[in-house]
């Protein structure tokens, strides 16, 4: 996650009510949270801490969010699934072209998909070559965190 959306996540998180946000996406986790020590160690509400933990860590959570989000279906046939709560869209805007199609041949990093969290567009970038045999999911319909989005032909 660049560092543009980290500071779009912690002006959201500032603006609301809610205490914490966390997101995972393909094997990095990051967690903002309101409140925190002060440098007296007395809880200040007005903290704001970041927690990033990226795919080389060895920490459990981070470990089970990737192998959760890559289910093979058989022996070719992956399941891509979406790292987070939100709304799927197809394309970058309602006249453009889709990402990708039934069929398309795609490469590690292209970009499947958006899934919009909390008026954040986040990209949804391959993580496998293949070839995409089936899309799961309806254009502008709310998604939730680890459900199939796509399967993928990585044989």
């Amino acid at each position: 996650m660049n560092e543009d959306k980290i500071k779009q996540l912690i002006k959201i998180l500032e603006e609301s009510d809610i205490g914490e946000i966390e997101l995972s996406s393909w094997g990095r986790k990051i967690r903002v949270s309101k409140g925190g020590l002060n440098s007296n160690g007395v809880a200040d509400s007005n903290v704001v801490r970041v927690v990033s933990e990226n795919k080389g860590s060895t920490s459990p959570d981070v470990e089970a969010d990737r192998t959760s989000a890559e289910q093979p279906v058989d022996d070719n046939h992956i399941e891509i699934k979406s790292p987070m709560v939100g709304t799927y869209y197809a394309a970058s805007d309602p006249n453009a072209e889709p990402f990708i199609k039934v069929g398309d041949r795609v490469k590690e990093g292209d970009v499947l998909c958006i899934v919009e969290a909390m008026k954040l567009m986040n990209e949804i970038e391959s993580e496998y070559s293949g070839v995409i045999v089936k899309i799961l999911i309806e254009n502008s319909k709310p998604v939730q965190y680890n459900e199939p989005l796509f399967l993928i032909d990585v044989g």
